[in-house]
């Protein structure tokens, strides 16, 4: 072995070495062996890339061990400066692979061969000598360490930026789905409330209705019990009521001033009791058997069954009074007459504290009430062209400039505008251009368990401008887009003037 040969020429003593005939012989031998080991060195001294946290000290000293200047991966050994002259300087060493000092050395040699492991074979996924290649990996796909280290490398980080695509990805899922949690949260409050008022509105009628019932029920036992007092109550009872009315007429009738007369006539019919009709709607007597319909007095079950309404009065009898929303209203936009009036003052802006509701980029402002359940009916007056009008979920987007914050542009309005051209219908950013006149004042209709929006122009009649049918999942909110200096729109009270012009 080479390392033998290394020891056993260090304990030769003086008196045997080589004579200087034998040196001048091997000189020239030697130098080329030094330049051999000197490119060899230099070869090896670039960094290996592995991080070195402990020097490294030379294995021949004996005393007091020098850091080592390199290691021969083939002796196994590492060398200080002195030690490591024998292989720079005798031709037997020409063969030794020198490099920096490593730690690691049994680690890249072949615990087969004992020699350098220079390749790796790629099927069986481990690091091989040249003998190791010509014998157990004959045929394999082998090729040299430091290229298939690049080749390996390069996998990993065209696999790192597939997990960083992914994990990119999740991030950006699980943002949505605590955005989209925050909105489900937020429509469940509004819901249930909705749903607890609902719900208590029935509980009232249906007490309402069980008292009525009982009370007529009373009633009804009392007259069998007595059936010619009844009678006779109830006869003497119509007399004074009918004597009454008499006297009202009477006393009406006598007035001389036709505006007085009409006035108090009005107020009389106004005050006449309905209460008999009532009774034989409740209940019908059949002999002395009792026979009870109960009608809860909820006024979304009665809209269920009530006819789709047709003339404006019919529309009116669903109005509902609404005002904007303070909080909502874009910075442009100023509200007035008790937030009932809105207008755009571009290019002056309003110092309005900053709200989570308050839209950012799109002027736009939403009523504060909402509308759920059963029918609904309001109007507005327009001024401009640039007007949009519809109802949305309260989830949209308020401080984005992308086109879904607008009502235009996403798939959870519904609304109409005025444009130069005429009006135009506008739902998931596609807009539909409607072939009607021009109209100032708008009216709008909501059967939300049918799922219909309607809008209407209101002039001397009402003419349909535009229908939706959806599904509706949350409350809807009115909403107004003025996107134009000088657009004004004005939430009046069904049925009366316009003052739009």
């Amino acid at each position: 072995m080479i390392m033998e040969d290394t020891i056993s020429r260090e304990q030769i003593p003086a008196s045997t070495q080589p004579d200087m005939e034998s040196d001048q012989r091997e000189s020239k031998e030697v130098s080329n062996v030094q330049a051999n080991n000197k490119e060899t060195v230099e070869s090896t001294s670039q960094p290996s890339g592995d991080p070195q946290p402990e020097e490294v000290m030379c294995d021949s000293c004996i005393e007091t061990p020098l850091k080592a200047s390199k290691s021969c991966l083939t002796c196994m050994v590492s060398y200080c400066e002195e030690h490591l002259r024998p292989h720079l300087e005798n031709s037997k060493f020409q063969s030794h692979k020198l490099v920096e000092p490593q730690l690691d050395m049994e680690q890249r040699i072949c615990e087969h061969h004992h020699l350098e492991l220079q390749m790796y074979c790629m099927k069986d996924s481990c690091c091989i000598c040249p003998q190791c290649e010509t014998e157990g990996h004959q045929g394999h796909n082998a090729t040299p360490i430091d290229e298939a280290r690049k080749n390996i490398e390069s996998d990993l980080q065209q696999k790192q930026k597939e997990m960083l695509k992914t994990v990119t990805a999740a991030e950006q899922a699980i943002n949505r789905l605590q955005s989209n949690s925050a909105s489900i949260e937020s429509s469940v409050v509004g819901v249930h409330a909705e749903i607890e008022q609902q719900f208590s509105i029935l509980q009232s009628a249906i007490e309402d209705a069980r008292k009525q019932a009982f009370d007529l029920l009373e009633g009804e036992h009392k007259q069998a019990v007595s059936q010619a007092e009844s009678i006779h109550s109830h006869l003497k009872q119509k007399m004074l009521e009918l004597k009454k009315t008499m006297g009202q007429v009477e006393r009406f009738s006598k007035n001389k001033n036709h505006v007085d007369f009409l006035q108090e006539y009005t107020e009389w019919k106004k005050g006449s009791s309905t209460y008999n009709v009532q009774l034989k709607e409740l209940c019908k007597s059949e002999t002395l058997g009792i026979k009870t319909l109960v009608h809860p007095s909820s006024p979304i079950k009665r809209q269920a069954f009530a006819p789709e309404p047709v003339t404006r009065d019919d529309f009116l009898k669903y109005a509902t009074n609404l005002s904007f929303n303070p909080d909502s209203t874009h910075k442009f936009l100023r509200l007035t007459e008790d937030n009932r009036k809105a207008s755009n003052t571009t290019p002056w802006q309003h110092n309005y504290p900053d709200m989570p509701e308050r839209f950012e980029h799109w002027r736009q402002v939403m009523t504060s009430e909402s509308l759920y359940m059963g029918r609904h009916y309001f109007e507005v007056d327009l001024s401009g062209e640039g007007v949009y009008v519809g109802l949305t979920y309260k989830s949209i987007h308020r401080k984005g400039q992308e086109s879904s914050s607008c009502i235009t542009g996403n798939d959870f309005s519904w609304c109409i505008g005025r444009e130069s051209h005429g009006f135009s219908a506008w739902h998931s950013d596609v807009d539909t251009s409607l072939e009607v006149e021009n109209f100032h004042r708008i009216g709008c209709y909501i059967d939300y368990e049918k799922g219909l929006l309607a809008f209407y122009g209101i002039a001397e009649t009402m003419k349909l401008i535009n229908k939706f049918t959806a599904s509706f999942r949350e409350p809807l909110y009115p909403i107004f887009w003025l996107s134009k200096r000088d657009n004004t729109v004005v939430l009046v009270k069904p049925g009366s003037s316009s003052d739009l012009q």
